[in-house]
């Protein structure tokens, strides 16, 4: 592994620390006890568990640093600089069937800008990791975004909507309208790996909405750093930590943010 820096270093063990528990909570997911968080959303034992772990491998190094995490919220909300963003379980659904399609997804933000990340499927002992000039890894092979040229030709992933979602409408509509103009677009339930995918060229591009900032802060450095585009787009100062993603390889990015009809995406 050529990425060596004590945030990359620190990020990489704790996730290893936690994924231990959470191949353990896997086999045995009769046995979780599973609370409603809303409809759609659920928490676990092992979310919490997993997070946990985190948290405290974290805080070892750096205790006055930031975290924003999915189930814990903020804690040392004072520290704008310096912030831990954390998803113990990204594809919790996923996780709660049965499926291997999950992970761990931890970021690291430094002035607002995310400077290295880590996402982990725990199952299939894929590690994507990259840090600001580095480069981004599959464990110890260095990733590249795929080169199609033609939005025609790319395989696209999205996710949702969530079952409370007011937008459920639009949604379907840009479903439709970027299923109808390329090969064929994919859902596989987990966006730190849908980004991950895209940024190891398994997917040519991505795009969701509703997504909290904790899902998708590790998948953005990786995809910039394997050669690829990021857009936000439609952001709601009223909901800071939401977010609606565009990402992809430089030579479609123009064709997909066509299709999606946004105007105001963000550079």
């Amino acid at each position: 592994m050529r990425l060596n820096s004590p945030h990359i270093n620190l990020i990489t063990k704790a996730c290893i620390k936690a994924s231990r528990s959470l191949i353990r909570d896997f086999g045995e997911i009769e046995n979780l006890q599973v609370s409603t968080k809303a409809p759609g959303d659920f928490v676990t034992s092992a979310d919490k568990r997993t997070e946990k772990i985190l948290i405290e491998e974290l805080q070892k190094s750096h205790p006055e640093y930031g975290i924003v995490t999915e189930e814990s919220g903020f804690i040392n909300k004072s520290n704008n600089k310096n912030k831990w963003i954390i998803d113990p379980i990204d594809g919790t659904m996923n996780f709660l069937n049965g499926i291997p399609q999950f992970a761990i997804s931890v970021g690291y933000e430094e002035d607002n800008e995310i400077k290295c990340g880590v996402i982990l499927n725990p199952i299939t002992n894929e590690m994507y990791l990259a840090e600001k000039g580095s480069g981004a890894y599959l464990n110890n092979s260095r990733i590249r975004v795929s080169n199609k040229k033609s939005i025609k030709d790319s395989i696209i992933v999205t996710g949702g909507p969530k079952q409370n979602s007011k937008i459920k409408e639009k949604i379907f509509s840009e479903y439709i309208n970027v299923s109808n103009n390329v090969s064929n677009v994919r859902k596989f339930g987990s966006a730190a790996l849908d980004m991950a995918y895209v940024a190891s060229g398994r997917f040519d591009g991505y795009w969701q909405r509703e997504l909290n900032y904790w899902d998708i802060a590790a998948g953005i450095i990786i995809i910039k750093e394997a050669g690829g585009f990021v857009n936000f787009f439609e952001y709601d100062s009223n909901f800071p930590i939401k977010r609606n993603i565009i990402a992809s390889n430089s030579n479609i990015h123009e064709e997909l943010k066509d299709l999606i009809n946004k105007k105001d995406i963000e550079k």
